[in-house]
C-alpha cells in the first residue's frame, strides 16, 4: 500500500485514515521516525505509556521504602 500526505506549514502532516484505522491509532499515540545510513526512513507507532502501564516493571527481590529512599537521596546518600 502506498499513500501520500502533504506537509503543511510548521512541518505538520496527517496520517492517512486507512493507516490509522488498520493500526488502531489514537490521539496521543507516538510516531517514531528512524533514518538509516542509506537514507531510508522507517516509521513505527506505539501507544503512549501511562502510569498504569509501567507499574511493576522494576520489581526488586527485596522490600523498599520510597520515603526512606527519598530522604537518603536528599541527604546525598546512596539509595
Amino acid at each position: 500500500m502506498s499513500l501520500s500526505t502533504k506537509i503543511y506549514k510548521g512541518f505538520q502532516t496527517a496520517i492517512p485514515s486507512e493507516i490509522r484505522k488498520k493500526l488502531k491509532l489514537e490521539v496521543d499515540d507516538i510516531v517514531e521516525w528512524y533514518l538509516d545510513e542509506s537514507g531510508t526512513v522507517n516509521i513505527e507507532f506505539r501507544k503512549k505509556s501511562n502510569f498504569e502501564d509501567i507499574i511493576g516493571i522494576g520489581k526488586t527481590p527485596y522490600k523498599t521504602d520510597a520515603v526512606k529512599m527519598k530522604k537518603r537521596v536528599s541527604k546525598g546518600e546512596k539509595p
